[in-house]
């Protein structure tokens, strides 16, 4: 993908603030940040932006107005550290479900230097799975679906230690003081992983049933119904209301598998995946745990390191999820991936 400059960036966060905008307005914008720049510079450089599909036009002439594309969106370059600090109704990002993003979603989401440090982790990576002893490969097994299910679960709120886990996962033996709930919360994710491995050719993309057979093992025992929701759902501190229509839900699950099979690389596919099914939010409950299993799916379907998230801040994945729901921008949450694939890769030898 090309890159965008930081002078697009200025913009495009000029135009995730005030949405549709006519050049002059723009022009004024960039002047309340006192930079020195002239108003035909701004109207060559939108034009540009939409030559580069980073922006789009509705109008003619003098009513010509310019707005955000999907791609614009998704590389706008967002803190999300500080995006989050900003009271949820004083937030300028989307209340609703965006319905062009996952139709319009880039198919190259990562820049030449990210797909090289991916590439280099994955050389890595497979270097270390060659001739391993059966006894290696089982240890190295257990660490990582011990820590997968530990952070997994402790992003959702899970107060099990590493150790409780390791002890719950190894020794079937629950943490006391603990919720019995908290224990099939982590059990449920050593299933998911044990069906994702067993069934991996299933998983080269998202379907409607691979992604409710995978969620039916996240949420076994936990209460929650299965199959699409039919109700609303709420995401707490954020503005965005997810779709409430199980038709729509359903259609949109079918466009986000459509794009997964248009991206151009396995890591652009689940990386996808980890974001699209957040978003969308198909079920009652577990929708963000489905997600980060089925990107390991699709990672391991193409035999591609899985991830564990061991190493991520949960309020920095929480906040780069958030900033995907409201702004619809891909960075944050691509930094973290790029940095857990990393990890991942020099730190489990797991085929």
């Amino acid at each position: 993908m090309n890159k965008i400059t930081l002078k697009q960036q200025k913009i495009i966060q000029i135009f995730l603030k005030h949405g549709k905008m006519q050049s002059s307005e723009v022009y004024k914008e960039i002047l309340r940040t006192g930079e020195d720049i002239s108003l035909v510079t701004i109207k060559r450089a939108l034009s540009e932006m939409v030559e580069e599909k980073i922006l789009e036009i509705a109008g003619s002439g003098r009513s010509t107005n310019y707005m955000l594309s999907s791609k614009g969106r998704v590389f706008a370059d967002t803190d999300a550290k500080k995006y989050v600090t900003i009271e949820p109704d004083k937030r300028y990002g989307l209340h609703q479900y965006n319905f062009d993003l996952l139709k319009d979603f880039p198919t190259d989401i990562f820049t030449d230097d990210e797909l090289k440090r991916l590439e280099i982790s994955t050389a890595e990576y497979k270097k270390a799975t060659m001739d391993l002893s059966p006894t290696i490969e089982k240890k190295e097994l257990e660490r990582l679906v011990i820590e997968l299910s530990w952070k997994s679960s402790k992003i959702e709120g899970n107060t099990y230690t590493l150790l409780d886990t390791e002890r719950l996962i190894l020794e079937n033996k629950e943490a006391p003081g603990h919720a019995k709930s908290e224990a099939q919360m982590i059990l449920n994710h050593k299933d998911a992983f044990d069906y994702i491995r067993q069934h991996s050719s299933q998983f080269k993309t998202v379907t409607r049933k691979n992604l409710e057979e995978l969620h039916s093992i996240v949420i076994k025992g936990l209460n929650v119904n299965l199959g699409f929701r039919k109700k609303p759902v709420g995401i707490t501190g954020s503005i965005y209301r997810p779709l409430d229509n199980i038709f729509q839900i359903t259609e949109a699950v079918d466009t986000l598998g459509e794009a997964i099979l248009k991206s151009k690389t396995p890591y652009a596919k689940a990386l996808l995946a980890l974001i699209g099914i957040s978003y969308i939010q198909p079920f009652e409950d577990g929708n963000k745990r489905t997600a980060r299993l089925m990107a390991n799916a699709l990672l391991i379907s193409h035999s591609l390191a899985p991830l564990s998230y061991r190493s991520v801040e949960e309020e920095d994945y929480r906040s780069a999820t958030l900033v995907f729901y409201e702004l619809n921008s891909i960075i944050p949450m691509r930094k973290i991936f790029i940095e857990q694939y990393e990890f991942a890769a020099k730190n489990y030898a797991v085929k």
